[in-house]
């Protein structure tokens, strides 16, 4: 028989930790909800305002919901998480911090702060949210934490991830999806939060749309899958079908080339946001959010050495309206 268990907004930590008590122990199989805290902790809600950023507590980041023991499960094991439902709150953020706190792939190129409100729910039902009029994002949620306890004692930062997951942020692993995750110590230790309504692969201000989630997953112990030692997952029908649909007006790209992938990066993403402002009228400000919620980095030459090649692209199907199209 199915089980199904709630997990609350106050069952959460911010550290990986192999000692910490479960919050519930459930058999494998089961399906559990959780309402979570968006990545921020719930420090911004939707009238906040950019004077807000210089007050955000860094410490509160990246909550973990759980943890979740699962029976049977042993080091050497795998969890099949199940992406069930995922439903972001009717509001959520994005952020360029201010270049001192060192966050985003181009931090240092913008010191003013700005904070970017969405609606994410007047248009819910028709899969968008609008980040201007004549540009709109489609929302496809999934979340950015998704992890099991490390093997190695003591605690661990939730912000990066691990072979064992955590701060992923891997926008495929949406509806539909399953992940599977190595396991490392008795019991799994299941944890996830940050949920996302949008973003592009690379989240390169350093947010996507940030939002509280409700969410629904199902989590079961595979044996025998040795091959698994860090995060795999097989995407949606859906998700793929999207992707199709999304990109049926082409993709605009700027290449970056460099010996370094990082500076590689950079230097697609700044010639992408320099497209944005000449070519569509939007500010540095603009453009970065859009990057971060929309575009994504591409690695396309990795063995013509000394250099690589990495693409910053977006699909042309955000410009909806004039005076962009």
């Amino acid at each position: 028989m199915a089980h199904t268990f709630h997990i609350s907004k106050s069952d959460r930590h911010l550290k990986w930790d192999n000692s910490l008590p479960p919050v519930a122990t459930v058999p494998s199989g089961s399906t559990l909800t959780f309402d979570l805290l968006d990545g921020g902790h719930n420090q911004f809600s939707a009238t906040s305002t950019t004077a807000d950023l210089l007050t955000f507590n860094f410490s509160l980041a990246d909550p973990a919901h759980g943890p979740i023991y699962v029976d049977t499960a042993e080091p050497g094991d795998v969890l099949r998480i199940e992406f069930v439902d995922l439903k972001p709150a009717r509001y959520g953020w994005t952020a360029i911090f201010p270049s001192a706190v060192g966050f985003g792939l181009l931090h240092d190129e913008f010191p003013t702060p700005k904070l970017q409100i969405w609606d994410l729910e007047t248009h819910r039902d028709d899969g968008y949210t609008v980040f201007k009029p004549g540009i709109h994002i489609p929302i496809n949620p999934f979340l950015g934490v998704v992890g099991l306890a490390r093997e190695q004692p003591g605690e661990w930062s939730t912000i990066p991830p691990y072979d064992t997951g955590g701060n992923i942020d891997c926008k495929h692993i949406t509806v539909g999806s399953v992940l599977f995750l190595p396991v490392k110590v008795r019991g799994a230790l299941f944890s996830c939060g940050d949920g996302h309504a949008a973003q592009g692969d690379g989240e390169v201000c350093g947010t996507a749309i940030e939002t509280p989630m409700h969410v629904t997953v199902r989590l079961t112990v595979e044996k025998g899958m040795r091959w698994v030692e860090s995060p795999h997952y097989v995407t949606s029908h859906e998700h793929t079908a999207n992707l199709v649909k999304g990109g049926g007006k082409g993709e605009y790209a700027a290449l970056g080339i460099d010996a370094d992938l990082r500076e590689a990066s950079r230097k697609a993403l700044r010639g992408l946001i320099n497209w944005l402002v000449a070519e569509k009228g939007l500010t540095r400000e603009e453009s970065y959010i859009l990057c971060s919620v929309a575009a994504d980095l591409k690695i396309v030459e990795a063995v013509d050495m000394p250099h690589f090649g990495v693409a910053c692209s977006l699909p042309l199907s955000v410009f909806v309206g004039a005076p962009y199209i």
